[in-house]
Formats: C-alpha cells, structure tokens, sequence
C-alpha cells in the first residue's frame, strides 16, 4: 500500500465542508493521520478565509486513481471541473506525496509544488510527516518548515474541538 499525503482547503461552508470530506475519506480509505487545522488569507483573489489541513492515508489506488477518486468527493461537495485556481471553493484535495514517486504528467504534479510555496500546505505537512523526505529537495519536511520565508502567510491555529468535534483529537498527530 502507498503513503499518501492528501491537503483539504475550503473556504465555502469550510466546517462542515471539511468534516465531510474527513468523513467521505475515512469510509473511502480508513485511518487517517489528520495534521492541526490552519485558517489563512485567501491567495491570489479576494475571499473569505480558508481551513486548511493535510491527512495522511493509505491506499492500494494508484496516483491516477486516487485523483480520479479525490475529484468525486470534490463534486459530492460543489466543486465544479471549471472552478479557477484562484477562486473560492468549498473544498479543494490535492495529492501533495505518495510514496516518493515523482510525477509530472496528465494534470498530476507529485510532488505538488504547493509543498515548497505555501505555508498553509507546508506546515501542516510538516506537522505530520517532518521526517518525510521531500523527493526533490532531498531534506525532510521539518526542514523545509523551518527555513520556509514565513513573512505575508500567516496562519492561525484552529482547535479541532471547534471544527471536527470533540473525538477529533484522537487522530491528530502526538510529538
């Protein structure tokens, strides 16, 4: 079975978009390995803030597969094929690592570059998977946290009680 790291970022009914899509992925693919929450700025467009965090999952479903799948419970919550990059949506997965494979065709870009550009996916990643190496960079991604140019991408903390419930707790990661 393939590691996998899968980012979730809503910024349209973010609370309980997110708790779905949490809820669609455990039916989908069982335990997951859920990072803090984070609430940023939208990037690239004016919007209401985003809830972000990373789950790490297990699958058999190989890189296509799983984007295919991903993209479906996208749709069950109204994300349109044709939403924009730069746009508010009520919920976005991306494949940021499975496995180490490297991956740049047919719409897949594994490692996403996210990673390495974007608080929001870094540092939940990071809180999750620091020893994880980076298939590119070649340097864990507690590294690449912690030298990551923080200035303009603040991020807030948001307690999983207030978002997932009280058992939420129970998956998060333990240092």
């Amino acid at each position: 079975m393939a590691r996998v790291y899968v980012s979730i970022g809503s910024n349209v009914g973010r609370r309980d978009n997110i708790r779905s899509a949490i809820a669609s992925l455990r039916g989908q693919f069982g335990e997951l390995m859920l990072s803090p929450v984070y609430e940023s700025a939208a990037i690239g467009f004016p919007g209401d803030h985003f809830y972000n965090l990373v789950v790490g999952l297990s699958t058999d479903l190989d890189p296509h597969g799983l984007r295919t799948r991903l993209a479906a419970i996208e749709s069950q919550h109204g994300r349109t094929p044709d939403t924009p990059r730069y746009a508010p949506r009520p919920l976005d997965l991306d494949i940021l690592l499975y496995d180490d494979l490297v991956i740049r065709d047919n719409g897949l870009d594994l490692p996403r570059k996210d990673i390495t550009r974007y608080a929001f996916v870094l540092r939940p990643l990071a809180d999750i998977a620091g020893e994880v190496m980076h298939p590119l960079e070649g340097r864990r991604l507690r590294e690449l946290w912690a030298d990551f140019d923080k200035s303009g991408q603040a991020l807030a903390p948001v307690p999983h009680e207030d978002l997932l419930g009280p058992s939420a707790g129970a998956s998060e990661p333990r240092a």
